[in-house]
């Protein structure tokens, strides 16, 4: 394996800047808000024959909803890599009457100011997709060998927003797929959320929780008739951020931090009248090693131990599962890992001020390959996750161009490896 600069410099020579900021202008045109990702899905499979891809297949896990994937095989070694990330964005509402006039008006017009590509999208994460194509063709076209087996696959369904949406129903039916022995099972994986072309090895659980507290309404001027349940909801909010404390207290993950309980939304009144309910919302992050049962457990224990007047109800619903019923698991990949390893040098040997191992300060769908796959999984990818999801989304095009060329000395790296297992 060598990162030296000869072969990175044959990478760099094999890089058509003007090809890969087409591609990645096309990903940005390319619509594909939660529930509309079929445009995208359709024009990565197209990409995906152009690559050499064996057993390019569409399926779709709900309708019109497809999912994309393929198979690369090159003549060199290494384990079984997926290359993998979402199709789905979030959507543009506000996009185009805050830069109204301006050159970023489009959100998929995918417009070029000082230096960055803006977009709904770009970052979040058709960059990582993107430089992932075109790092397969670099390492052909410079002569080196590609690892013996590469998957891409290409999913729907990860952001959340949209009603009826943002399950990882995508996720969820690839990971059938080849549990079903339909798609070769990874042995490693990298999915590519912004990272900034550092390498996130371990990421945040998240469990939310709704809680409805129901008194009994009554009109203002006899309020004895009534049971308050927003001063019922003040009671369990004080127990909550107790809650939050005792939590922070806890010692730190190295690379994630520590685990805390953040209440996003406060719903209640009565017109004129005493509040028959209140609605709490509430977000908790947990670190690996943590479970979701437990965390449930005593985050139910602390709404309990609430002071309350004995005719309030409490309802506690978990809206929103991903690979666990109750919300989305915490995951670690550990840096010795071999590919890991590659994956940071690559990172540095192109950007010697990246490549960094990290936690994700954000959930995504690594758990699936990790837990479901026995797949070792982490992030990397060109993008700044602080502006996704906003009006201002957008990647650096030269960062954009080292991560191509960064994750093409990855893969000629991992050629280089030993297999790790018989593959078919």
């Amino acid at each position: 394996m060598s990162f030296g600069a000869d072969r990175i410099a044959r990478l760099r020579a094999a890089l058509d800047e003007r090809e890969a900021l087409d591609l990645l202008k096309r990903a940005i045109a390319a619509r594909s808000v939660t529930g509309e990702e079929k445009a995208f899905a359709l024009m990565l499979a197209e990409e995906l024959r152009s690559l050499g891809c064996e057993g390019v297949t569409t399926k779709e896990f709900a309708p019109n909803r497809p999912n994309v994937w393929g198979r690369l095989r090159g003549d060199g070694d290494g384990p079984r890599l997926l290359l993998t990330g979402h199709t789905d964005t979030v959507h543009v509402n506000g996009w185009a009457e805050k830069w109204l006039g301006a050159a970023q008006a489009d959100p998929f017009g995918g417009a070029v100011v000082d230096g960055e590509i803006w977009g709904r999208g770009s970052g979040d994460l058709k960059a990582g997709i993107c430089a992932t194509l075109i790092a397969a063709r670099l390492v052909s076209r410079a002569g080196l060998k590609l690892p013996h087996e590469i998957l891409f696959a290409f999913v729907g369904d990860e952001e959340s927003g949209e009603t009826g949406s943002g399950v990882s129903a995508g996720m969820k039916a690839f990971v059938a797929e080849a549990q079903s022995g339909a798609v070769a099972l990874p042995e490693v994986a990298v999915y590519v959320e912004p990272t900034r072309l550092n390498v996130y090895a371990a990421q945040m659980g998240f469990l939310i929780c709704d809680i409805t507290i129901t008194g009994k309404s009554a009109y203002f001027g006899v309020p004895e008739l009534g049971v308050d349940a927003l001063k019922a909801g003040h009671a369990v909010l004080s127990a909550l951020w107790a809650h939050s404390a005792e939590l922070e207290k806890q010692a730190p993950h190295r690379l994630v931090g520590r685990p805390f309980l953040l209440v996003t939304t406060l719903e209640s009144g009565g017109y004129i009248a005493v509040p028959g309910q209140c609605r709490i919302s509430l977000i908790l992050k947990l670190i690996p090693g943590q479970t979701l049962e437990d965390a449930r457990s005593a985050l139910e224990r602390a709404v309990r131990s609430a002071p309350l007047a004995p005719e309030i109800r409490l309802g506690l619903d978990y809206p929103a599962g991903r690979d666990h019923a109750l919300g989305g698991t915490p995951t670690e990949t550990s840096e010795t890992e071999p590919f890991v390893r590659l994956l940071a040098e690559a990172m540095r040997s192109v950007r010697p001020d990246r490549g960094a191992i990290e936690g994700a300060p954000y959930w995504s769908e690594a758990p699936f390959l990790a837990n479901a796959l026995d797949a070792p999984t982490v992030y990397c990818a060109p993008g700044d996750i602080r502006n996704a999801h906003t009006l201002e989304e957008r990647v650096d095009i030269q960062e954009y161009f080292d991560g191509a060329v960064a994750f093409a000395a990855f893969l000629a790296a991992l050629a280089e490896q030993p297999r790790s297992h018989a593959g078919g």
